[in-house]
């Protein structure tokens, strides 16, 4: 006991100490409430309500430069999942003179309100929350005052509750209850949210420990947190014992049959004395060829001095660091949160291993060598694409990345039908099918999405499409993979005799193909109907038994040949029809077929036949829709489908069709479309080429002007995903320009998007493709093995994803937020064209 309460005075003690010098909270100009090392973000960020809770809303904590606490509102569980009900924000009013912000939160199914007030306090902030009406009685035991809290950030280290000291759990390991169905608040949108393979009872974790005040990371000043409340308990529970993805919260339950102020808690976060957060020094993890621009930017607290130099420092080859260069560090500007330096090394350009040296920071080794560039996209190529073909057996090695999925195929989906993946099935089928009838054929061909399991038709025409690209570009013969799907096999790092990217174009298009024939048109999706098979993390395999459901069978038989039983966990076809995907889909035929000609002449000639006839109907279709913006309803979305279909045939009704387009759009906007009217000179004559300079020269402005717009260059994205995807498209569109235009367009700014993905960008300076970088790529990634804290090999991460107001972010520690981890099938064959076409110009010079 002497030693428990010595423990607890050390604890308290260094707790002290480390408050001593903390400074009271201010309401600042962005309208969120700060001091040095701590910020508290009061909905600057709201629910959006598409997945509900995306960990990136609500209340929310940024402690010493990391956001550690998300989620702060009036929520239904005690640890909510992801497709739980989420409070709507009705109004947000700041008063700066009162240093406070209130937020009224609302459940409009329930008819319930809720005012949460959060004022400045001293070096902490109180949140009070006040109710005109009290909880309505199917909310009470339910509503409560929820903060949550990353477990990565807290796991391992200590925390008190009343002064009794506990440990902070690695994994999750608690105490759980079961109740019936019936006393769980509705939570769910969707057709199913559960396979019957469960019970009518589901599971409630009990709470760690439950007081009134709670001391998280009393051990670790970076990260302590004290909350206080008088009126009501607070209880910590794990969120991780319903779902790998959930955090740890602190809990207050709202009382009964009471108005007013309801609930106050007092939160103080500790902060550092004289805490500046350490320099970000960005470059590229892959390195650099001797002849590029060779810049570092460096990230720096505002309160942080930049110093005058920094230097770079060769290691020979018995291991011995010399200092090669030293050269001034030019200040560039704030930027959101912080502010950036450059430091030009450029004349650097000797072979070898180096390091950068900033006053005592020294970040990693990398490489400058002519070969640096050379197998970029190899990882994404050998090992991520393949390992995301549906309907197939995926073996690398010792391993067995999943079995054959969906051996049973697909139901049709029942008409007036929502889905939890943001999909719906309007009043009719849109087919010959019934709700819930098995839909032959389907099962075949395909890529995953993305960290889940579904084929997102959208996403596999894209694919397709870069996937012909790269062919018909760069002709990359690379064959590192065995694909049969005779034998619905594949085997990581087997050559077979057939260049892989012929293989991918072929899988592909045997799944769209057969959407197309057997349904007439192509399927919104297809995915899961079961909302815990969606969210299943482990073998496509074994999310279903591979039998087809046949409700004449009881709820687990199975018929006596083995191919079909009683349970209902077939993915669904979501087939209403969009004449918009349609025609995306006719694009991609008549691109597929020239790529198969000669490989798959039937797929060919079946991918042709499909591309006409979508194209025909679509367009019908859409003229018959009112029109949008002053434009026919046909829009200008078939610009590439009439390029595409005159470069597989010839007709010149197709380049018509898209000259007629092509002008406008790009009138409207440059940056966006330029890209297509590049691919179309090659099929064009001199005169098309130079109707397109005075565009070119818009978009040599555009470039130009984001240097002025961000220390890095590059087009930085803002949305709720991270912007990746656009600087990867960038980077394809100078490559392109500056094949056709040398003279307007710079190739060295292509640069700008690889020193981007490669480790030069806020926040940290990894590099965002798994595996590439000499060094020091992410190491965990938002992929079907998030829940290992893994990565799968050449995924592209989206990248720093943006919290209002200021705040840039990449978790490094915690997969689960798909907006800045997740790696998607559309976005890794664009990078793998964007890689292509950088090698390519590298070669060239």
């Amino acid at each position: 006991m002497k030693k428990v309460l010595f423990f607890l005075a050390i604890v308290f003690l260094s707790a002290c100490s480390q408050e001593s010098g903390q400074k009271e909270l201010i309401l600042n100009d962005l309208e969120y409430f700060e001091t040095q090392g701590f910020n508290v973000l009061v909905y600057n960020n709201p629910f959006t309500g598409g997945f509900n809770d995306e960990k990136t809303a609500g209340l929310e904590l940024i402690h010493h430069g990391v956001r550690t606490s998300t989620g702060g509102g009036i929520r239904l569980s005690n640890t909510p999942e992801q497709w739980d009900l989420v409070p709507q924000m009705k109004n947000r009013v700041v008063n700066k003179e009162a240093k406070t912000i209130e937020v009224t939160l609302s459940y409009p199914d329930y008819n319930f309100d809720a005012r949460m007030v959060v004022a400045a306090k001293g070096k902490g902030v109180e949140i009070s929350i006040h109710l005109d009406k009290p909880v309505p009685a199917a909310l009470e035991k339910a509503a409560g005052f929820n903060l949550e809290f990353l477990p990565s950030q807290y796991w391992g280290k200590t925390y008190l509750m009343d002064g009794r000291v506990s440990l902070i759990p690695r994994y999750a390991v608690g105490n759980t209850v079961t109740r019936p169905n019936s006393e769980k608040p509705k939570q769910y949108k969707g057709y199913v949210t559960y396979d019957d393979r469960g019970t009518d009872r589901f599971v409630d974790p009990l709470p760690l420990e439950t007081g009134r005040t709670i001391v998280l990371a009393s051990d670790s000043p970076e990260r302590m947190v004290k909350i206080t409340s008088e009126e009501t308990d607070l209880s910590l529970y794990d969120g991780r014992i319903l779902a790998q993805n959930g955090w740890f919260v602190v809990r207050s339950m709202l009382p009964a049959g009471k108005t007013g102020k309801v609930l106050t808690w007092t939160l103080e976060g500790n902060t550092i004395d004289n805490w500046t957060r350490e320099p970000n020094i960005g470059f590229s993890q892959v390195g650099y060829i001797p002849s590029q621009q060779k810049v570092s930017v460096i990230e720096l607290d505002k309160k942080d001095k930049p110093l005058a130099k920094a230097s770079v420092y060769k290691v020979d080859e018995g291991g011995k660091a010399t200092e090669v260069f030293s050269g001034k560090v030019e200040s560039w500007g704030d930027y959101y949160k912080y502010h950036y330096a450059k430091f030009d090394f450029s004349a650097v350009n000797t072979p070898g291993v180096y390091y950068i040296k900033y006053g005592n920071l020294q970040t990693n080794h990398f490489l400058i060598a002519d070969n640096v560039y050379n197998k970029i996209t190899d990882a994404t190529s050998d090992i991520w694409i393949p390992i995301h073909m549906n309907h197939m057996f995926v073996n690398e090695g010792y391993r067995v990345w999943h079995g054959e999925p969906f051996k049973e195929g697909y139901l049709q989906a029942p008409p007036n039908t929502d889905h939890f993946d943001l999909h719906g099935q309007g009043p009719t089928t849109d087919t010959k099918y019934k709700g819930l009838e098995h839909i032959p054929g389907l099962n075949i061909g395909g890529f995953f999405d993305a960290g889940d399991f579904d084929i997102e038709t959208g996403a596999n025409i894209g694919v397709v499409q870069n996937f012909v690209q790269t062919w018909e570009y760069f002709k990359p013969l690379r064959d590192q993979t065995f694909v049969s799907q005779e034998q619905r096999y594949v085997d990581l790092h087997r050559p077979d005799g057939a260049p892989d990217i012929l293989q991918f174009i072929e899988h592909g298009t045997l799944q769209l193909v057969a959407q197309a024939e057997i349904l007439g048109h192509m399927a919104q999706t297809l995915s899961n109907s079961v909302l815990d098979n969606y969210h299943h993390l482990g073998d496509a395999a074994s999310i279903t038994d591979g039998r087809i459901y046949d409700p004449s069978l009881g709820p687990y038989e199975v018929s006596r040949d083995g191919k079909r039983s009683g349970v209902k966990d077939d993915m669904w076809a979501f087939t209403s029809r969009n004449p918009g995907l349609d025609l995306r889909a006719a694009t991609m035929f008549a691109a597929a077929s020239r790529a198969l000609e000669g490989y798959n002449d039937d797929l060919s000639a079946r991918a042709l036949t499909q591309s006409k006839k979508l194209l025909k109907e679509a367009t019908e279709l859409l003229a018959k829709q009112p029109a949008r913006g002053g434009r026919s309803g046909s829009g200008g979305g078939d610009m590439t489908t009439n390029l595409q279909l005159y470069i597989t045939t010839g007709e010149q009704q197709y380049i018509d069709k898209f000259l007629e387009l092509l002008w406008p759009a790009l009138d409207r906007n440059v940056s966006s479309t330029i890209l297509t009217a590049l691919h179309a000179i090659p099929h064009q004559d001199a005169a098309f080429k130079e109707k397109l300079r005075p565009y070119m020269l818009k978009y040599k402005e555009f470039i130009e002007g984001l240097d002025n717009d961000n220390p890095y260059g590059v087009p930085i994205g803002m949305g709720n995903w991270a912007g990746s995807g656009g600087i990867v498209n960038f980077g394809t569109t100078i490559c392109f320009a500056n094949k056709h235009f040398p003279d307007i367009i710079d190739a060295g700014h292509a640069f700008k998007a690889t020193n981007w993905l490669f480790g030069c960008h806020p926040y940290h300076n990894y590099s965002f493709v798994a595996t590439v970088g000499a060094t020091r790529p992410k190491a965990v990634f938002y992929g079907n093995n998030r829940a290992d804290f893994s990565f799968i090999p050449g995924n592209v991460a989206p990248g720093l994803l943006f919290r209002q107001p200021d705040h840039f972010e990449n978790y490094d520690d915690w997969p689960f937020l798909w907006g800045q981890n997740e790696g998607t099938i559309g976005g890794n064959t664009a990078y793998l064209i964007f890689g292509s076409a950088f090698k390519n110009i590298i070669i060239s010079e």
